[in-house]
């Protein structure tokens, strides 16, 4: 396994009185990708957030590149070279698209280096070339999904946070999506941790996966391995081996957050 590009060690991050993660630790080697399962309210979210700096810990370390980040601001650690894509698709709604992805640049001055960044966007989503003039509100939701990565990809980050790229889009869609995730990480070395409510997809994705439940980490290997756990297979694949001949059924599927 590679070195680690972030360590996270003993992590707690409370909303107000309620600890919404306790004693969180894990790592994300450098050019991998790796996932964090969970049912909703598990903390998945709060995780991403207390590591980019939109939410401050009470107690833990995170260490980025050798750094510790912990408490540090959000812009701080974007320059550093982290992006963060939260959930929901915040775009800025009334900036047409080039100007969205413009905005994740905003920090950097290689003007060509921007330019020829632009132009590989586009290369990974087409569409957005078609929609460059459009404003970001008026794009469909799997647009603005697209928008979202790639205005994070502007900003050329070492590591990108993910959260639920595929929350509310077309199977088509999340495929689309997540073969743009792994081209991502393999032609550009981005290391990429990520939440993900279909654990189906994550688990053929990341190549390193754990399981977040009530704020503590319950189980982590690699996601060829976790796979084959019969409790992932029943809890987050929605599959239940039956029987001494191993029959399986599919149970009805759940939406994880």
């Amino acid at each position: 396994m590679a070195d680690p590009i972030l360590k996270v060690a003993n992590l707690e991050t409370y909303y107000g009185p309620i600890m919404a993660i306790r004693g969180v630790s894990f790592e994300v080697p450098e050019g991998n990708i790796v996932t964090i399962l969970g049912s909703n309210g598990a903390g998945k979210t709060t995780v991403l957030k207390t590591i980019s700096g939109v939410m401050d810990p009470q107690k833990g370390s995170v260490v980025f590149q050798g750094r510790e980040i912990r408490n540090m601001d959000p812009d701080k650690v974007m320059r550093l070279g982290m992006s963060h894509v939260p959930e929901g698709r915040e775009v800025f709604p009334f900036l047409t698209v080039r100007e969205n992805l413009q905005m994740g640049a905003f920090t950097r001055r290689d003007a060509d280096g921007v330019a020829q960044d632009l132009e590989t966007v586009f290369g990974y989503f087409p569409v957005l070339r078609e929609r460059a003039g459009q404003r970001a509100g008026s794009l469909s939701g799997g647009e603005q999904q697209m928008l979202s990565i790639s205005r994070a990809l502007m900003a050329r980050p070492k590591v990108m946070l993910l959260d639920e790229p595929s929350l509310g889009l077309s199977p088509k869609l999340v495929k689309d999506i997540f073969d743009i995730i792994v081209r991502i990480n393999r032609e550009r070395g981005v290391t990429i941790l990520l939440v993900e409510q279909n654990a189906s997809i994550a688990l053929h994705t990341a190549d390193y996966g754990y399981v977040l439940e009530v704020g503590r980490i319950v189980m982590a290997d690699t996601c060829a391995r976790l796979i084959e756990k019969e409790d992932i297979k029943e809890f987050y694949l929605g599959i239940k081996e039956q029987g001494a001949r191993g029959q399986r059924r599919w149970k009805k599927r759940k939406t994880w957050r």
